[in-house]
Parts: structure tokens; sequence; C-alpha cells
């Protein structure tokens, strides 16, 4: 069963005892806004109803339980463990009141719902093969890919030919490194020095 007392400064404290746990709800409450802070503490299960005392800086709460007991000394917005009562002098109580509705923001979780089996993927289609590159033509220039070539007015040029023979353009050949016209008797490039033969 659930607990609550107000405070002075205008706080709301929640105290409930779930098995061997007291947990301690501070509740603060202003103009359109509320905060709230938590703890909670090993005690052992509560045989009577807690005790509240008004101390100078805040309160303490003695809880009777199965293990003894214990006191916890509540100031501004935090809870922590004390090791003795205040004195009987000092300490004025506060009137504590048994409420039915749980700690703030404390609502037991809801079960969760079971997953759903996962559905098997579907196989992949299989990739088309890539359909071969149309020649593209601008103006007087074409380009093919396969064979890979370039076309230009009357020049060409071909990949894949071998290296050292030279290329052969309208009845002329080609240097394959410079590209400079040599005769096909010629076994060097004048322009460069290629060894063509």
């Amino acid at each position: 069963m659930a607990y609550t007392f107000s405070l002075e400064t205008g706080q709301q404290v929640y105290l409930d005892n779930n098995g061997t746990q007291t947990t301690i709800a501070i509740v603060t409450s202003g103009p359109g806004q509320q905060q709230q802070s938590s703890s909670s503490f090993s005690t052992g299960r509560w045989t009577a109803q807690p005790t509240v005392f008004r101390t100078g800086n805040g309160c303490t709460v003695q809880i009777e339980s199965e293990t003894g007991q214990h006191f916890i000394q509540i100031q501004g917005n935090s809870a922590s463990v004390t090791s003795s009562r205040p004195s009987a002098n000092s300490a004025e109580t506060i009137q504590v009141q048994q409420t039915s509705s749980s700690i703030p923001g404390q609502q037991p979780m809801q079960p969760m719902q079971p997953m759903q089996p996962m559905q098997p993927m579907q196989p992949m289609q299989p990739m088309q093969p890539m359909q071969p590159m149309k020649p593209m033509k601008m103006g007087d220039m074409e380009m093919s890919m396969n064979p890979m070539q370039m076309r230009m007015g009357n020049m060409q040029m071909n990949m894949g030919t071998p290296m050292g023979s030279g290329q052969q353009q309208g009845g002329r050949n080609f240097c394959p490194k410079c590209g400079s016209p040599v005769q096909p008797s010629d076994s060097f490039c004048s322009n460069c020095g290629y060894q063509l033969n």
C-alpha cells in the first residue's frame, strides 16, 4: 500500500513498499511545470505504517520493517539513508495518508506482445546482362565500345591492336606512341624515335 504526505515547500511525497524495496517519489509542481525525482532503498517488507518527522532541513521518514528500523532523510528533491532518528524535541510528526494510487510515473508495465515471425526473403531476380552500348555519334565523331574505337573525320583510334604495328588510316600509317605519320618502310618514328618494326 502506498502513502503520501505534503511538505510546506509545496512538494508531494509518495512512499511505497514493493517487496523488500522502499520507493520514495518527490513531486514538485509549479505553474506550467512538474518535476519528479525517485529513489529506491532496500529496507525489507514494512511491518507498520511509515512515520514522518519534520526537521529543520527537510524531513526524516522512519520505516519499521522485518529487518529493523530504517531512516531516510528527504532534503529538497533528494532522499538519502541516515543513521538515526531526529531528536524528539526538534522534530514534529507529519500526517501520512494512505493512498490507493501508485507513485506517479510508476505504473506497472504491460507485458509485451510476442513478435510475429519474420517472413522469409523473396529470392532476388538474376541480373540481366547489360545490353551492348550503341555507337555514339556527334557530328563527324563516332565512338563504339565493342571493339573500342573512335573515329573523327579521317582519324581513327582502336584499342586492342598490337603495339609496334603502325595504325593504318586511309592508306597512311601513324606512330602508335605519338600519332605522327610514318611510312610503311620506316623502322623508327621520325618524330619520337619509337621503334616501329
